[in-house]
């Protein structure tokens, strides 16, 4: 018989990989969306739906104890919302929930995995060092703080056997993040923000999708930082991109000061039409961060886990499917 895993947020990017990974280890595979998800590329998939209302902890106990998953993978949240107590509620609470219904509902799950960010961590202020286990939180946006309060508010469900997953900047076929750069430098143009030095760290949603399914299996309640195991110049990225879709992009520098006045036209538009902006002021304490290098040694050790991808072969596939499926 199949062990079961449920699967949150699973109509998105890294969900997508989290299903086809699940289903090539041989799980029974639940997936859990909203009912206004778009699911059509999922069609293929031989999966089954629940539509978990993660604001109701009594209605969760009901969902989770009729399917009875054996595993739970929470990768559900938004990386954009409209203030920190959205982020919040959606990011923590609804984790929270989650968990303490899968406690009290599912007595024989065995794992349940929450795929959280880097950026709960948040970035160092020198190109010395890297972030390691030990490093002491100092998230520097409203994501990465309702990040790290998802992880606190997951680690009070007593009794609970968890595994945190922190992973970097995640890129492959399907992303809609990163894309917009590759769309810029198919357009012919190379932007960046201001003249800093920095080291940049990214994982393959492959990776990430293998990790997930390794962490399924860890030692209980331990929390692994996921990189591909390199640190990247902020030019790399952008000289793979034009290197495999052999263009010579205008390469340019936006000052600061101007792409915070755009930061901060965006917040107000976005406040008025009541939609969460996709650049804010605070998104660039991220996007110009000094350093995201990041140690993968536990996760090497503890979890077996060891990147088949760097950025040149992440990339390079990646890029090979956005032409296949003309999103480039």
């Amino acid at each position: 018989m199949k062990e079961r895993v449920l699967i949150t947020g699973a109509s998105g990017f890294v969900g997508y990989h989290l299903i086809e990974e699940a289903l090539q280890n041989n799980f029974e595979v639940f997936i859990a969306i909203r009912k206004s998800s778009r699911i059509d590329h999922l069609k293929n998939f031989d999966i089954q739906y629940i539509y978990p209302e993660f604001n109701n902890p009594e209605a969760l106990k009901r969902q989770l104890a009729e399917i009875k998953p054996d595993y739970i993978i929470h990768a559900a949240g938004v990386t954009s919302a409209r203030s920190e107590a959205e982020y919040n509620r959606i990011n923590a609470t609804y984790t929270y929930n989650l968990a303490l219904a899968a406690k009290e509902a599912c007595p024989t799950l065995k794992k349940f995995v929450l795929v959280g960010s880097l950026a709960a961590v948040g970035p160092l202020n020198t190109l010395n060092g890297l972030i390691t286990g030990d490093t002491i939180p100092r998230p520097v946006t409203a994501y990465g703080r309702s990040k790290l309060l998802a992880e606190q508010k997951l680690k009070t469900v007593t009794g609970l056997s968890y595994t945190i997953l922190r992973p970097t900047a995640v890129y492959g076929p399907r992303d809609t993040g990163i894309f917009i750069f590759f769309k810029q430098v198919a357009k012919g143009i190379e932007p960046y923000i201001g003249n800093a030095q920095q080291k940049l760290s990214f994982i393959y949603v492959k990776d990430l999708a293998k990790a997930c399914i390794k962490a399924l299996y860890a030692v209980n309640n331990q929390t692994f930082n996921l990189s591909d195991g390199n640190f990247y110049s902020r030019y790399e990225l952008g000289d793979i991109t034009k290197n495999e879709l052999k263009l010579k992009p205008l390469k340019f520098h936006l000052p600061v000061n101007f792409v915070k006045i755009i930061a901060v036209v965006s917040e107000k538009l976005s406040y008025l039409r009541n939609k969460a902006a996709i650049l804010n002021v605070e998104k660039l304490n991220e996007l110009m961060a000094v350093n995201w290098h990041c140690d993968i040694e536990a996760a090497k050790s503890d979890l077996g886990f060891y990147p088949s991808y760097n950025l040149q072969a992440g990339v390079t596939e990646t890029l090979k499917w956005y032409k296949a499926n003309n999103w480039l």
